[in-house]
């Protein structure tokens, strides 16, 4: 049974976007990883036609415990893989209602005119253009290592490294085994698409995180000081949080939410071998926490990445063909602006970042600008990152604060970033020092290739091979 909920999770974890298939299925702590994804891709590639049969044979009206993701993993092995492995009460009820679903199988292919499994899938889709040409971003884990030791550690695995990029162009024709400094964010290295670090000693020992560009946006632009006390509202799967605690230097605290079990036991094992500590996770909403708690009268920074639509998230393909109905858009805007509200209303914030993987406006723009005039003038939209190439949609005076990323523009997936400030005494200018040292990343040291090495005593241990 373990091998079913492990790919049932796996597939909830795609649904919610929390990474993609190889990120979740590694972090999933099964032991036999290539069986595993095996099942999950399957179980995807047969999704539509499942989906068909789950609603033609009633299952998850009759067995109303019956998660759906999981109902999808059973109902594809019973059918279309090698049969049941499982025991218990789950492969007893697949198999109760085992005639009905291979009596809708058989009505399917009589109404496709097909005669095999094989026939009822659409044909199989090429790789998405906007997926095949997003890099492999490598975040440089610096609480157990430095850029220039991962950096020399490539070297010596037979990659090039071209320097610093200049441009996102430069990014583009990357191949082979190449790969650049981020001309963005400046423990960020890109290598080409496709590439595959989930077996590699640096990944395997946390010294680098597999983390999207867009991704390490929010925490980059939350840029809490050491020390800090900081709020992560939706934290599973961890990366964002991991980042954070780079950030925090390991100083101060982390309040880490989550309501899955199973999802904050995969984080904490993420974080424990990225080496974070002073972080307390907590299975709760963040709906249900008290901001009035003394536990957080010091919390001055909230990064909020909710629930959304996943719409963004360009390389999880296959995923379901549909985009989200307007109802399912509405109700997540609605979650989405009630826990933007409810962060907000802790006593001594002083910088919350707002983000999704989405690219639809009602849980972006629609959202920030609902909230904002929810609270009057207590807030106001900071233009973080004024470099950045893409911008928020015009929705309203303002929006253009707002951070977009997207395949064809930044090379990532598709993502949204919010960031607000108090407007009352004490808070910090709209064009604030912070701001500049972002745009300038001058507050950030990076070694270009071309300068002379300079001495200096490492506190790092180095990366050995």
């Amino acid at each position: 049974m373990a091998l079913y909920s492990a790919a049932a999770a796996v597939l909830e974890g795609l649904e919610r976007g929390d990474g993609g298939i190889k990120s979740l299925v590694y972090n999933s702590r099964f032991p036999h990883v290539r069986q595993l994804y095996a099942l999950v891709s399957e179980t995807l590639r047969y999704s539509p036609v499942l989906e068909k049969l789950l609603a033609g044979a009633a299952l998850l009206r009759a067995e109303k415990k019956l998660p759906p993701q999981l109902a999808k993993v059973l109902v594809y092995d019973l059918l279309f893989g090698k049969g049941l492995k499982c025991g218990g009460r789950w492969k007893a009820l697949a198999r109760r209602h085992r005639a009905r679903l291979e009596a809708e199988l058989a009505r399917l292919k009589v109404q496709r005119q097909v005669s095999s499994n094989e026939e009822l899938l659409a044909p199989a889709r090429a790789a998405s253009p906007a997926a095949s040409q997003v890099p492999r971003y490598v975040r440089v884990n610096t609480l157990k290592t430095c850029v220039d030791d991962v950096i020399d550690f490539f070297k010596r695995q037979g990659y090039s490294y071209l320097g610093k990029a200049g441009s996102v162009e430069e990014l583009r024709d990357l191949a082979g085994k190449k790969f650049f400094l981020d001309l963005h964010l400046p423990e960020l290295l890109v290598f080409p698409p496709q590439t595959d670090f989930h077996s590699n000693l640096l990944y395997t020992s946390g010294h680098i995180i597999l983390q999207d560009k867009a991704s390490c946006l929010p925490a980059f632009l939350l840029d809490p000081a050491a020390g800090a006390h900081v709020i992560d509202a939706c934290a599973a799967p961890g990366n964002k949080t991991s980042h954070l605690a780079a950030l925090l230097k390991n100083k101060g605290q982390i309040f880490a939410f989550d309501v899955d079990t199973k999802r904050l036991a995969t984080m904490n094992t993420m974080l424990m071998r990225a080496g974070v500590t002073g972080f307390q996770l907590a299975q709760q909403d963040f709906l249900t926490v008290d901001p009035r708690d003394p536990k957080y009268s010091r919390v001055t920074h909230i990064l909020l990445d909710p629930s959304c639509s996943g719409s963004g998230m360009v390389t999880r393909l296959p995923l379901e063909e549909a985009a989200p109905s307007p109802e399912r858009l509405q109700a997540l805007a609605g979650f989405q602006r009630r826990v933007l509200s409810h962060a907000l209303s802790f006593p001594a914030l002083r910088r919350l970042v707002y983000s999704t993987c989405s690219l639809h406006r009602e849980e972006n723009e629609d959202v920030v600008q609902a909230v904002l005039q929810e609270q009057g003038s207590a807030f106001r939209l900071v233009n973080a990152f004024p470099s950045w190439p893409c911008r928020g949609l015009a929705a309203f005076p303002g929006a253009e604060c707002c951070l977009r990323a997207c395949p064809a523009d930044t090379l990532t997936q598709g993502f949204f970033v919010a960031v607000l400030e108090p407007c009352g005494e004490g808070a910090a200018a709209p064009s604030s020092p912070l701001a500049a040292a972002k745009d300038s990343l001058q507050h950030r040291e990076v070694m270009e290739p071309a300068a002379a090495p300079k001495k200096r005593k490492r506190k790092k241990k180095q990366v050995k091979e």
